[in-house]
């Protein structure tokens, strides 16, 4: 065997190896690719459940949402009322109060006017006194 035949047998080997090393790593990207599909497939069945709960959740949060806005609007009619409430409650308040002074007022002018009756009251009974005294003697 002559030189070129002994390089011609080594390329063949070489060549059959690398066919058999090419045939090895295409299996195993079979297999790693046919593993990348399944889990792919369980991803999509598990993000189908989670868009199926996220709707679910979402009108869920929206009538959530108008409930309280219901709530919020009946509970501002409260607020007005109570406020309402408040307004005449300090009316009432404030004219009490007015009555209060006009009532002191009253009694003051009464107190002045029993004072002075007093007085003139004991000034009679001081002249009538002294009247009868000048009689007696």
């Amino acid at each position: 065997m002559s030189l070129a035949g002994i390089s011609l047998l080594i390329i063949a080997i070489a060549f059959a190896f690398i066919a058999i090393f090419v045939v090895k790593t295409l299996k195993a990207a079979s297999s790693t690719m046919s593993s990348v599909s399944k889990t792919l497939e369980k991803v999509e069945g598990q993000m189908q459940g989670i868009t199926t709960e996220s709707e679910s959740l979402l009108k869920k949060t929206n009538t959530i949402a108008d409930d309280v806005q219901q709530k919020t609007q009946s509970l501002n009619g409260f607020v007005d009322s109570l406020n309402h409430m408040g307004s005449t409650m300090g009316n009432v308040n404030n004219t009490l109060q007015g009555m209060a002074e006009s009532v002191a007022h009253a009694s003051d002018q009464s107190d002045d006017r029993v004072a002075k009756a007093m007085r003139w009251g004991d000034a009679a009974i001081e002249l009538y006194l002294r009247l009868k005294s000048k009689k007696t003697k």
